[in-house]
This record gives structure tokens, C-alpha cells and sequence, in this order.
């Protein structure tokens, strides 16, 4: 049976709602500590003075102060706090990204410190997106599910529906994705599957056929990284209709949505 496009846009929302649901929660939790991307990495304090917190975060009170010209070494990171021992081991106290950016590193360089949010990012492993747009020129619905493989490489679940005036389409199908660029935070991405096509005439219609034929696709997309966990998403689609040995039907589609990945 044929579902409704109201129970598909219910699926989605609820879809998207537990989504955001994850993301509150997880922004929520403490973050837990983790070893900065150079362990026992030695810095020089360039500024005036570094101030030594007894925690991760402002409420915590400064117990030290490192001067100009002082050594340091960083030993842990919790989200945009890092854990730093003064080199002897006089003191020991968390220091925020912005203050510790300011030090040099032993070649005399500036050290940078990438955003949590970003390295967040350029792990993610699954992402889930909705998306509204047009198929030949109906509304359409698109959902999607993605696993990411490797850097560049993926495998996306996607389903759609399409209520036409005429007739109304049920489809999926199983994407592999090739993206590039994964790691810049406006990514293209390209994908190429198959799976079904389902199309039903309105009952109205005299001498109408369902068609249900296998499905095609190739997909040229853009993904943007909003922050946090969550995408943008723009996708243009070429779907061809195998309806039989002979004879094949295309169709085009643009979609634009929002995603999140974790």
C-alpha cells in the first residue's frame, strides 16, 4: 500500500526532532578530557603572562601565573581547555585555546589548536539528512542515510516520495559516494546507485498502469558544515526508470536540506 505523504513528512520530523534531541544532549555532557594532538609538546609563553586555572572553564579560580619566557608542556585537552604543566613541574593548571595559541613552539613558531567542532567533523561516521525539493517539477520529499567508509568514500540509503498531480512516486535506492574533499567545510560530492522506482496514477485517471521499475541514479551534491553537528545539504539527481529492456524514463530532481552527523 501507497504511503501518505503526511505519514512520510511524520516519519522525517520525528526523524529530525530525535536528532537535535542527540545533539542538546551530547552538547550538554561533559566533554571527556583527551590527549592533545602532540603529546608532551613544549611552549613558550609570549605574552605578558599565562593564567593557570584549577579547572576547565572561567568559574574555576587562577592559581598560577607563568611569566613571559617561561616553558611549558600540555598534557591533556578538554573541549577549548587544555591541562599544562610548568616545565619542572612548579605548576599545574588549565589554560584556555586563545591564551595557549598565544605561546611558540621550539622552532619559535605560533602554535595553532584546531576547533573541537571541526575535528568533530572530520570524524563523523554517520549522517542522516531530510530535504524538500522538486522532482520534474512536483514537490518531493528525500530522506537519507549515510555511512562514511573511509575519507572520501561512503554508502547512502536514500528514500523518497513525490505527490504529483496526477500520480504520486515512492522510490529508493543505494547509493556509493565519492567525496574528495571531505575535510573542507564546503565539500562536493558525487554518487551513483540503484534501487526501485514505484510510480501510481490517481485512481481518477481512465486506463492509467502503475509503473514499478528498477531505479537508477547519479547524484552531484554540496555539502556545507553549518557547525556543531550539523550539514547543509543541495542535491541535483538524474533518476532513470529501467521500466523495461526497451524502454527507460528519466527523471530530474533538486532537493535542498539539513543534516546531522555523529
Amino acid at each position: 500500500m501507497k504511503a501518505p505523504a503526511s505519514t512520510i513528512a511524520a516519519i522525517a520530523a520525528a526523524l529530525l526532532l530525535g536528532c537535535v534531541s542527540l545533539a542538546h544532549a551530547d552538547e550538554g555532557a561533559p566533554a571527556a578530557a583527551m590527549p592533545p594532538s602532540s603529546a608532551a609538546e613544549r611552549l613558550q609563553v609570549a605574552e605578558p603572562y599565562i593564567e593557570l586555572h584549577t579547572g576547565p572553564g572561567r568559574g574555576y579560580p587562577v592559581q598560577y601565573v607563568l611569566e613571559r619566557g617561561q616553558w611549558l608542556v600540555v598534557e591533556l585537552r578538554h573541549t577549548d581547555w587544555f591541562r599544562v604543566r610548568a616545565e619542572g613541574g612548579a605548576a599545574v593548571g588549565w589554560v584556555r585555546r586563545p591564551q595557549l595559541e598565544a605561546t611558540l613552539t621550539q622552532a619559535g613558531g605560533a602554535r595553532t589548536f584546531r576547533d573541537i567542532a571541526l575535528d568533530d567533523y572530520l570524524g563523523r561516521r554517520v549522517e542522516f539528512s531530510g530535504g524538500w525539493g522538486h522532482f520534474q517539477g512536483d514537490p518531493m520529499l528525500r530522506l537519507a542515510l549515510q555511512y562514511r567508509l573511509g575519507d572520501a568514500l561512503g554508502v547512502e540509503l536514500v528514500v523518497g516520495q513525490v505527490q504529483g498531480r496526477f500520480s504520486g512516486t515512492d522510490f529508493w535506492h543505494v547509493d556509493l559516494v565519492s567525496e574528495p574533499w571531505s575535510d573542507r567545510r564546503l565539500s562536493p560530492y558525487f554518487a551513483i546507485g540503484l534501487g526501485r522506482f514505484d510510480n501510481l496514477p490517481n485512481a481518477s485517471l481512465v486506463d492509467a498502469v502503475r509503473v514499478n521499475a528498477r531505479l537508477a541514479v547519479a547524484t552531484l551534491g554540496l555539502r556545507w558544515h553549518l557547525g556543531q553537528r550539523y550539514t547543509a545539504r543541495l542535491d541535483w539527481s538524474l533518476h532513470t526508470a529501467l521500466v523495461s529492456d526497451q524502454r527507460s524514463t528519466e527523471y530530474r530532481s533538486l532537493t535542498a536540506g539539513i543534516g546531522f552527523f555523529f
